[in-house]
């Protein structure tokens, strides 16, 4: 069984998302969860988001549900952050220059796997 969730457009930059997806890059389910619920980071929390959506989109596959218990057991075949559209603002500097700061956007994926 294989399942895919995405958050798009979450304001994040992907070096700091990507840092806390190499954490739980190839756990299980169980395991990955328990890890993002301690982290201090905030890009944990909406890595954790995609995660129990993956989770929540096996336990309600019409074809093929899984059982919740089993759930768990399903591993993080992969996980990887793509760079979204970067947001432009100036900011005024001193003698008349602008400087530019570019907010940048995130694009989450995580695939689940069972461990066959």
């Amino acid at each position: 069984m294989h399942t895919r969730a995405q958050a798009k457009w979450i304001r994040m930059s992907p070096l700091k998302v990507r840092r806390i997806m190499n954490l739980v890059r190839g756990k299980t389910v169980g395991e990955a969860a328990i890890i993002l619920k301690f982290l201090p980071h905030a890009a944990a929390k909406e890595i954790s988001k995609v995660l129990f959506s993956a989770r929540a989109n096996l336990v309600n596959h019409q074809q093929n549900p899984v059982n919740e218990r089993e759930v768990d057991a399903f591993r993080i075949a992969r996980i990887f952050a793509d760079q979204g559209p970067t947001l432009k603002r100036i900011q005024p500097h001193a003698r008349g220059r602008a400087f530019p700061i570019k907010k940048r956007t995130s694009h989450i994926t995580i695939e689940l796997d069972d461990l066959t």
